[in-house]
């Protein structure tokens, strides 16, 4: 690839998570992107990426291939027969370390702007790699809702909660709010919630 073609999407990629993440990625024009991105071409996106989703794709493939990568490196590291808990650290363990730098907390604000898709998330896509569906498969055979449908939905309010409380918490260091909560606390508080969601019996049948 040319320098100036990979510096070309480095700029339109570095605006459009900007502007994903704070203004919205529904409410956000190519055109801002390319404006913000120092691009006098309104087709830049189109031509270097094909589409608003194939830019959007790029983004998650860059920040959530990494991710996975650490998820399977937590993974080796508790064994065979993890918890409950230990599955939930999988999960939570990367994302925390999304909130150290400006593009983590981006792409922790943008991921949760996705709901929509996270039923699907058996399919392979660029932010749902192989270490995040073998965990969220085992959560949801250990999700106590009473039927497979009920455990379904709860690994689905599973993914809701975990990445709307990310997405907050990382609004709130970008704006350099007053965290109630110091990280350990806050990590050990998430986790609770999550494990506390798979694990409690079902009130009444399904």
């Amino acid at each position: 690839m040319r320098r100036d073609t990979y510096e070309t999407r480095a700029r339109l990629l570095g605006a459009a998570e900007e502007l994903f993440a704070t203004r919205g990625i529904f409410r956000t024009t190519l055109r801002e992107i390319t404006e913000a991105a120092g691009q006098r071409n309104a087709s830049a996106v189109s031509y270097h990426f094909g589409s608003r989703g194939g830019l959007l794709d790029e983004l998650l493939r860059q920040r959530g291939v990494p991710l996975d990568q650490h998820r399977g490196q937590v993974l080796d590291q508790i064994g065979p027969e993890p918890s409950t808990r230990q599955l939930i650290t999988v999960l939570l363990t990367p994302l925390i370390g999304c909130l150290h730098s400006q593009e983590g907390r981006y792409y922790l604000r943008i991921v949760a702007q996705l709901s929509g898709q996270f039923s699907q998330w058996r399919e392979e896509a660029p932010h749902t790699g192989p270490n995040l569906r073998r965990v969220l498969a085992d959560l949801e055979q250990r999700a106590m809702g009473g039927t497979p449908e009920a455990s379904g939905e709860r690994l689905i309010a599973l993914m809701l909660l975990l990445t709307a409380v990310m997405a907050e918490r990382a609004r709130q260091v970008d704006s350099r709010e007053r965290l109630p909560i110091d990280e350990r606390g806050f990590e050990a508080n998430v986790a609770d919630m999550l494990v506390g969601l798979v694990e409690a019996p079902a009130a009444v049948a399904v």
